[in-house]
């Protein structure tokens, strides 16, 4: 588990000028190929597994992980056996 709360998580966001944060929630073995959000994404890993590909690196991420994205970045998902939940903030 993460070190601090979604509350603060979503504070934290807010303060730096994200207007959306939620919790995600995939399934087992769940594989998006490569795709893009149009959308900034700072994000932390709750619980379950992944792989976060940008270009030719994968970084595996577990519970307390935290990852960004800035909008339109190529990148492709992949989730464990148990799947991931991880709680995520938007930005514009």
């Amino acid at each position: 588990m993460p070190d601090i709360s979604f509350q603060q998580f979503e504070a934290e966001a807010r303060a730096q000028g994200f207007d959306e944060v939620l919790a995600r929630d995939w399934a087992p073995l769940t594989l998006l190929d490569t795709h893009t959000h149009p959308f900034a994404v700072q994000a932390i890993v709750v619980q379950g597994e992944m792989w976060l590909s940008v270009g030719e690196h994968t970084r595996h991420l577990r519970p307390g992980d935290r990852f960004e994205l800035d909008r339109n970045v190529p990148h492709a998902e992949r989730y464990g056996q148990a799947g991931a939940t991880y709680w995520v903030a938007r930005r514009a």
